[in-house]
């Protein structure tokens, strides 16, 4: 990669196994990772979020893990900032920035060097909007926005709350609608030397790999880490414990369903966040595909070694 400003990012959906991926591709090339994940930011929330492991993140360094408390507000131009100067000294210090991570907002946030302004960002409008979503339910707010914003509407689903808050409040800020604005951002050429990989499976897959990792995680004692969190005072109203892992849970703590039931609600929304991951990533033209369900680690970072090194 001839640019001075190299970056390499690892795309993908949820379980598809792009840390792995892209740990043993930082072994192979002097790479350090950066997390482009939108729930790994918060201390203390590690089961739920598959956070890498103590061992994995001593054995190569990962940046943008553990940067907030859950009850701190962080929005994605928060991590743009922090990400860019992670980005910058890793470089400098002649390693190899690795972006991965599957909240699509954050990556093309820094691959595009999106502009972002504090007269977008209005707290006490968003945390009313999401009382009014648990007062009135998630198609309701859906609906606010539909009205508003029908583009933006028909891309996110009504249960990706964070996301349906924000363009409305973006809306409220600034007169102007979140996808009109997102159409001006894209059309910018990469902030990079970028290289783009996109880890998939075959749909099946996936999804069971998903259900055996939601399992995985309750035995790791995922229920004990959320009772942990609220304990700690972190209350489901927090945008954190809204998380895909954390929300599907607390019911089930307040004695409201069965931990059958709720482990089913979180296997498939995660189900669902996977579709909507993949839609996004689709429309990544610059991308190249690997295909991790079919072919091991090994094969898919030898060959892009030789994309990297071919600077193809």
């Amino acid at each position: 990669m001839s640019n001075t400003r190299p970056l390499i990012v690892i795309g993908g959906a949820t379980a598809v196994g792009k840390s792995k991926l892209a740990i043993e591709l930082a072994k192979q090339i002097n790479g350090e990772i950066i997390s482009a994940d939108s729930i790994q930011v918060y201390r203390y929330m590690d089961i739920g979020t598959a956070k890498p492991t103590k061992e994995e993140m001593n054995e190569i360094k990962h940046h943008m893990v553990d940067v907030v408390d859950p009850d701190e507000d962080f929005s994605v131009a928060v991590y743009q900032k922090i990400c860019k100067e992670c980005i910058s000294c890793v470089i400098k210090s002649g390693k190899i920035p690795i972006l991965v991570g599957g909240t699509g907002f954050y990556i093309n946030s820094v691959i595009y060097d999106n502009e972002f302004s504090e007269e977008t960002i209005n707290l006490d409008y968003r945390h009313g909007l999401y009382e009014c979503a648990k007062e009135k339910g998630n198609e309701y707010l859906h609906d606010m926005l539909t009205k508003i914003d029908p583009e933006s509407a028909v891309q996110v689903h009504f249960n990706n709350v964070k996301r349906v808050v924000r363009a409305i409040e973006f809306f409220n800020t600034t007169g102007i609608k979140i996808s009109e604005h997102n159409a001006v951002e894209r059309s910018r050429s990469f902030a990079y030397d970028v290289k783009f990989f996109i880890a998939n499976m075959n749909r099946e897959k996936l999804y069971s790999k998903i259900n055996k990792r939601v399992d995985q995680m309750l035995g790791d004692g995922l229920l004990e880490e959320v009772r942990g969190l609220l304990a700690m005072g972190y209350t489901s109203n927090l945008t954190s414990m809204q998380g895909i892992g954390y929300k599907e849970l607390i019911p089930y703590i307040n004695g409201e369903v069965s931990l059958e039931d709720a482990a089913s609600k979180l296997k498939q929304n995660t189900r669902h966040y996977a579709k909507r991951q993949l839609t996004w990533f689709r429309n990544q033209t610059e991308a190249i595909w690997f295909d991790t369900g079919e072919r091991n680690i090994e094969e898919i970072v030898n060959e892009q070694k030789r994309i990297l090194e071919e600077g193809i």
